[in-house]
């Protein structure tokens, strides 16, 4: 992201690289110089000798901030012995009028010299501290990088206990929600996996939901469907940060859970869409099976997962639909731009 703050101008950036830097800064320095001739031009026709180093100040501040010290000092000794060429009485001439003038060009000078000074401590003092802050913030970002690294392989770990678990488990209810304890912690773990990814490109906070979900998909296609389940996604990647993307990620692994589990349950073929569209402010995840839809058996209140799902499509500030017929069961959650 480029940078835009005043305190980061500098005239070398201006120019190819191959450009040696004193070329740059005796370029800029002549440039100020140059319009302050113009300028002091101009005040003559109106007023004279008129303060004839008033405008090398201003000019010689910009000069050093913006073009660094060499600039400064190129912009100084030409407008400064310009003005006392030209505008100090005599005119066209280093001679002085009078004697006194000859302390008054010696004090401005001096003051110009303290202005170039103060201006380059602080392009410095800004540099230095720019720099710092980068730093900081580098590391900053590498510790998130880190602490991001090992909570993903926590999240892996804990989801290999609860499958060790599972295989270990000789009651089949027992075991089925082991692997939905599984399956969920999965989803927290590919969520920090592309978080990962995404703050090193420098997307921070956002995740790439086309890569998210289709690890969660693969993963529970593999795990929980058989070879006669067709599976079709269209996941548009969009970025979504990383607490909704996680809810989503969450939600589609109840659906999905709940389709292997009612909907193709009984080992019938069939086939499962799940399509993911729209945009970072307005999308829609629709997850659809042709299944055992109406015929499929299910629990009085809707079970765990119908409890969850409404959970996560709260937090994921959207409304969720859900859908079942003969043909099959249908569900969505969508957000709308307007929603909270």
């Amino acid at each position: 992201m480029p940078n835009h703050k005043l305190t980061a101008v500098d005239a070398a950036n201006f120019l190819p690289a191959s450009v040696p830097p004193l070329l740059v800064q005796t370029i800029f320095g002549l440039g100020l110089a140059v319009a302050m001739i113009g300028l002091r031009s101009l005040i003559d026709i109106v007023a004279p000798s008129a303060g004839p180093f008033a405008l090398v100040y201003p000019l010689v501040l910009i000069a050093t901030l913006f073009g660094r010290l060499f600039a400064g000092i190129v912009c100084l000794i030409v407008s400064f012995l310009w003005a006392w060429y030209v505008v100090l009485p005599f005119h066209w001439s280093f001679d002085f009028e009078v004697a006194s003038d000859q302390s008054r060009v010696l004090i401005n000078f001096l003051a110009a010299c303290v202005v170039l000074t103060l201006a380059e401590i602080f392009r410095a003092a800004v540099r230095v501290r720019e720099a710092e802050l980068h730093e900081s913030l580098d590391r900053r970002r590498w510790l998130m990088a880190e602490l991001q690294h090992r909570t993903k392989n926590n999240f892996a770990l804990v989801a290999s206990m609860i499958e060790l678990q599972k295989r270990r488990q000789d009651n089949p209810a027992a075991a089925a929600a082991l692997e939905d304890a599984a399956n969920r912690v999965f989803s927290f773990s590919r969520a920090y996996a592309q978080l990962a990814v995404e703050s090193a490109e420098r997307k921070e906070g956002a995740i790439d939901m086309a890569s998210y979900l289709e690890d969660v998909i693969d993963h529970l296609v593999h795990a929980s469907f058989d070879d006669n389940v067709k599976v079709e996604r269209r996941i548009a990647p969009i970025p979504l940060p990383r607490d909704q993307a996680v809810a989503i990620g969450l939600f589609l692994n109840e659906a999905l859970t709940n389709a292997a589990k009612y909907a193709f349950g009984d080992g019938r073929q069939g086939e499962l869409t799940i399509v993911l569209e729209g945009s970072a402010s307005d999308w829609r995840l629709d997850v659809r099976d042709n299944g055992a839809g109406s015929a499929a058996p299910s629990e009085a209140d809707g079970g765990l997962g119908r409890s969850l799902m409404r959970t996560f499509a709260s937090q994921a500030g959207a409304e969720q639909d859900i859908e079942v017929n003969d043909q099959g069961c249908r569900v969505t959650l969508a957000r709308q731009p307007s929603a909270a």
